[in-house]
C-alpha cells in the first residue's frame, strides 16, 4: 500500500471514530416576546432555534419594527405571540411584509399563546371606546405573569413542534413532561413564599400585574395611570397618596419601561415603598429564563413586604 492509500485508509478509520453531528434542521421559531421564546427553548432544546423580537426591557405595547424583524420572520417555521392585542400596534405589518405562508393566521406555524389560557382576566362585558384609555377588547394580555399559565403555554408549544417536526415528536414530549414537573415544583415553592402576605394591598403602575397579584393573592387597590396608558395629572396622584395613605398600602410597583419618578414620589408621599420589578426574561442581567424571571419577583416581593412587616 502506497503512502496515499494509507492515507486514506487512516482518514476513513478517523471519521468512524468521530460521533455524529447532529445536522437535523432546527425548527426556527419567532417569538413577539420573550416569556414565550423562553418557554419555547425548554420545550424545543436544541431542536430549535428561537428568536424573541421584543426584548425583555421594552414596554411590548409598542415595539419598533424594524426591518431585521421581517427577515426573522420570512425564514421562521413557527411564530408565537401573545395575543390579546398586545402587539395589534406593530407585528400584523411585519407578518404581512414576511411574506411565509408558514405563519399566516390558519397555518401550522402561526400560534396565538392567548388561545392556550382558560381564565383571560378583564375580559369587557360593556361597550368599550378611546375614552376609557387603552382597554384592551379580548381581555388583559399580561397572562405570562401568573407562572401557572406557563404550563398550558408550554403544552401548546410542545404539540405544535410534534406537528411541524413529527420525527422529534417524542423528544418534545419527554422535554414538556420534565418542564411540567419542574414548573410545579417551582410554583409550589413560590405560593408557599407568598402565602404569609395573602390579602396585601398594592398600587401598580400599569394594569400589568392582574394575573401575578391573582395568584399570589394580591389585592389591587389602585393604578398610577388614571386609565391605561394615560399619565396621572397632579390632582389625580394627590388623590391616589391620599388612597394609598388611607388604605395604608405598602407597596407600589412599576415596570422598568415605565417613568420611575412619578410612583416613586407617590409611593414617598404615602410612606409605602416603591419597587422596580421585572416583567419579562431577560428585563435585567441574571434574568435568562423563566424560572429566573419568578424567582426574581418573588424574592423582591417577599423581600420588601418582609422589611416592611418588621418595621409595623
Amino acid at each position: 500500500m502506497g503512502i496515499y492509500g494509507f492515507v486514506r485508509v487512516l482518514a476513513f478509520f478517523t471519521l468512524l471514530s468521530i460521533p455524529v453531528l447532529d445536522v437535523v434542521a432546527k425548527v426556527r421559531i419567532v417569538s413577539s416576546i420573550p416569556n414565550l421564546a423562553s418557554i419555547a427553548e425548554e420545550i424545543g432544546g436544541r431542536r430549535v432555534e428561537v428568536k424573541s423580537l421584543a426584548k425583555g426591557y421594552q414596554d411590548p405595547h409598542f415595539v419598533d419594527p424594524k426591518p431585521s424583524f421581517v427577515l426573522e420572520l420570512n425564514r421562521a417555521d413557527l411564530l408565537l405571540y401573545n395575543g390579546l392585542d398586545l402587539e395589534v400596534a406593530w407585528l400584523p405589518v411585519l407578518i404581512t411584509g414576511a411574506r411565509n405562508s408558514k405563519i399566516l393566521p390558519g397555518a401550522l406555524g402561526h400560534l396565538d399563546c392567548s388561545t392556550l389560557i382558560s381564565n383571560i382576566l378583564e375580559v369587557p362585558t360593556t361597550r368599550i371606546d378611546r375614552s376609557m384609555g387603552d382597554i384592551h377588547p379580548f381581555g388583559n394580555p399580561h397572562y405570562t405573569l401568573d407562572p401557572r399559565n406557563g404550563i398550558p403555554i408550554a403544552e401548546g408549544i410542545a404539540e405544535r413542534l410534534r406537528q411541524i417536526d413529527p420525527n422529534n415528536a417524542s423528544f418534545y414530549e419527554e422535554r414538556l413532561r420534565g418542564f411540567q414537573e419542574r414548573l410545579a415544583a417551582k410554583i409550589k415553592e413560590w405560593e408557599e413564599r407568598l402565602a404569609p402576605y395573602r390579602g396585601t394591598e398594592i398600587v401598580t403602575y400599569h394594569k400589568s400585574w392582574v394575573y401575578f397579584s391573582n395568584w399570589a393573592g394580591f389585592k389591587e387597590v389602585g393604578y398610577v395611570e388614571p386609565k391605561p396608558g394615560i399619565p396621572p395629572s397632579p390632582s389625580y396622584v394627590a388623590e391616589l397618596i391620599g388612597k394609598i395613605r388611607e388604605k395604608k398600602v405598602k407597596l407600589v410597583i412599576a415596570e422598568p419601561y415605565y417613568p420611575h419618578k412619578t410612583p416613586a414620589v407617590v409611593a414617598e408621599k404615602a410612606g409605602a415603598s416603591f419597587l422596580v420589578l421585572p416583567s419579562s426574561v431577560g428585563a435585567h442581567e441574571g434574568i435568562d429564563t423563566y424560572f429566573d424571571l419568578f424567582e426574581v419577583i418573588v424574592d423582591e416581593v417577599v423581600s420588601i413586604l418582609g422589611r416592611e412587616g418588621k418595621d409595623n
